[in-house]
């Protein structure tokens, strides 16, 4: 099963409530009142550190060895007066100072376990990336999510809902992790050397945070397992700009630079400046970059709608 869309998340979280039809035999409706970000993000962080305080990984396996898989990592929780055996490290001595983050007007904190960094190149944000992984409830430890095979992932969505785009807390994470140095094939089986390796573990606001997807309650803490395997540059609206260079803001927010307010986001509009001339076209020098085409205003040719001749002319 695939990470739920994120942008579909994200129309329903502007209202103040969501009602969610089940399948039962009640055929019941259910009412799920969204909280204040602030205030259900001091309850998660409490919850999350408690996880973190009462749970432990198996540390020692990982000190010997390469190329570890996301299923070796095996985290158990502390009994009460037990103390945490030899081999293995308590996740709060593990995970380090939490990170922070700004998200829908809110403050995060999360953590993630480093298990290994990865020994390629890292992925942006609105990358396509490969992984395996594990998703599982911070509170009950059901696994929700998971597949053992790599997949492809588009961390950020494409014009439409079948388009892809995956929860804040992945674009965060996995954009600060390298994929593998190398891989090899085998009859017909692919192995991927020195990739990225960890655990996240993410609050409810940088997940679903109140809606509740298949398997996963409203207000869920999410813990994901993971391997980094390999990432391609997206350019969602091919106009020659990866889409991450097209978050002017630089936000780490791609959905809120709209140059022409035309209600299209730059990383999805062909023509970013509203100009007539696409921006592929605005390529004046034909190195395949419109970013470093400077107009007379001192800005981006593309971004300037008062330049309007085109390579092409």
């Amino acid at each position: 099963m695939k990470l739920k869309l994120l942008k579909l998340g994200l129309f329903l979280m502007t209202l103040s409530f969501v009602i969610i039809s089940c399948n039962d035999d009640d055929d019941q409706d259910i009412t799920v009142v969204l909280r204040d970000r602030t205030e259900q993000q001091v309850a998660d962080n409490d919850s999350i550190l408690d996880y973190l305080s009462s749970n432990y990984y198996n540390s020692s396996f990982f000190e010997t060895g390469t190329n570890h898989k996301y299923t070796d990592i095996i985290i158990t929780e502390l009994e009460e007066g037990e103390a945490v055996p030899d081999g293995h490290t308590l996740l709060l001595d593990a995970v380090g100072p939490a990170l922070t983050t700004t998200f829908e007007d809110a403050t995060y904190e999360y953590y993630v376990l480093r298990l290994n960094e990865g020994g390629g190149e890292s992925p942006k944000f609105t990358d396509q990336v490969r992984v395996r992984y594990e998703g599982f409830l911070e509170d009950t430890g059901d696994v929700f999510d998971g597949v053992t095979t790599p997949i492809d992932l588009r961390m950020q969505q494409s014009l439409g809902l079948s388009g892809g785009g995956v929860i804040r807390g992945w674009q965060l994470i996995l954009s600060d992790f390298n994929t593998s140095s190398d891989f090899t094939t085998n009859n017909g089986v692919v192995e991927f050397d020195d990739f990225g390796l960890g655990v996240m573990f993410l609050p409810s606001g940088l997940g679903y945070f109140g809606i509740p997807v298949a398997g996963v309650p409203a207000y869920s803490n999410l813990i994901f397992k993971f391997e980094l395997l390999q990432f391609e540059e997206e350019d969602h609206d091919g106009d020659g700009i990866p889409s991450y260079l097209e978050d002017l803001d630089s936000s780490m927010d791609v959905l809120d630079d709209d140059t022409d307010e035309d209600q299209l986001p730059n990383y999805l509009d062909f023509d970013d400046d509203g100009d007539g001339v696409a921006t592929v076209n605005e390529d004046i020098d034909g190195d395949g970059d419109p970013t470093n085409d400077i107009g007379a205003n001192g800005i981006p040719r593309y971004l300037d709608p008062e330049e309007t001749d085109s390579n092409d002319e």
